[in-house]
């Protein structure tokens, strides 16, 4: 695993335990909420992964980009899928999402040149 991703997920992972070590409620149903919102149902899992990116890179969220583009590369979507989704979001984020359009992309490599 590269070394950008695996720095990422540590982090995350490190993070995240430490949140919900805290024991709040609050915290632990938003996390469960997350979880259960990406899962089949109606749509695809593949569908909610891409509009999980299109919102992340709106918001321009660098960390929901990274997660969702190692979970949507994990889940086989195409590079070109990928930057079709972004390219959606480039246009309803506006240039301010090009910087993380820069980022996503850097990521991206690195997961595929993880083969």
């Amino acid at each position: 695993m590269p070394k950008k991703v695996k720095e990422f997920n540590a982090y995350r992972q490190k993070m995240n335990d430490k949140i919900l070590a805290a024991d709040n409620k609050v915290i632990k149903r938003i996390f469960n909420l997350d979880t259960n919102t990406f899962k089949e149902d109606h749509l695809p899992v593949k569908t909610k992964e891409l509009l999980g990116l299109v919102a992340s890179a709106v918001l321009r969220c660098d960390d929901c980009i990274a997660y969702h583009l190692e979970t949507a590369y994990k889940i086989g979507v195409t590079k070109e899928e990928m930057m079709e989704t972004m390219s959606i979001a480039t246009l309803v984020g506006g240039t301010i999402v090009i910087p993380h359009l820069r980022r996503a992309l850097e990521f991206w490599e690195a997961l595929e040149s993880e083969v």
